[in-house]
């Protein structure tokens, strides 16, 4: 996301225009600390989303899903009604996998209003979600949350990086050795910028 956003100057309005922004990945983290000095926690949507599932049951808030697939936001409702029954699930959505037309689009909004969700989740990936929240948020009547791919981790669809790999800034390389096709090209690329900038502005060649 950080690339995505010093590649292209509108996404970077759309992450900085945002109530707020945390550190998903330790690489990021980790910068900071290089950079600035501050020690910074990493905040991932994969423990953010369950942390906040309990908050949910704990305050009897209402919550509403959109992202994914209908198999995964089954399993997540059936997990949410039996370990965490004060959370009540509202409403969940998987969008086509396409551009939306103006009425999905306003049907869905919609939709999630009538819900009277206190929490939305949104699951589209980066940067399709930071996106959609931008462009929906002053219509949509909820806290909006981006979670990235917490959903089919949350009901152990897809195995998440161990602690140590996590800790050590690898998350990455497993998510790699899970589906290098896909995502081998991005992370060559993403990951050797954002070692080349940070090599920059550390040695003050270039400030961002």
């Amino acid at each position: 996301m950080t690339i995505e956003a010093y590649d292209n100057p509108k996404f970077a309005e759309v992450v900085n225009g945002a109530d707020l922004v945390c550190a998903d990945g330790m690489p990021l983290a980790k910068a900071v600390k290089l950079l600035y000095g501050q020690k910074i926690d990493r905040v991932a949507g994969m423990d953010m989303f369950p942390d906040l599932i309990q908050a949910a049951h704990e305050e009897k808030l209402s919550i509403f899903l959109y992202g994914t697939t209908d198999v995964i936001l089954q399993k997540i409702v059936e997990k949410i009604n039996n370990e965490f029954p004060k959370a009540k699930v509202v409403g969940a959505v998987s969008p086509p996998f396409r551009t939306l037309s103006k009425e999905e689009e306003e049907g869905y909004i919609q939709q999630i209003n009538d819900s009277d969700a206190n929490m939305l989740f949104v699951a589209l990936g980066c940067p399709k979600q930071e996106k959609w929240m931008a462009k929906h948020s002053k219509k949509i009547n909820a806290v909006l949350l981006g979670v990235g791919g917490a959903f089919p981790v949350f009901v152990n669809d897809q195995k998440r990086a161990p602690e140590w790999m996590r800790k050590m800034s690898l998350e990455w390389f497993y998510r790699l050795i899970q589906d290098p096709k896909r995502l081998f090209k991005r992370y060559l690329y993403t990951n050797s910028k954002f070692l080349y900038l940070l090599c920059l502005q550390k040695l003050k060649l270039k400030k961002f």
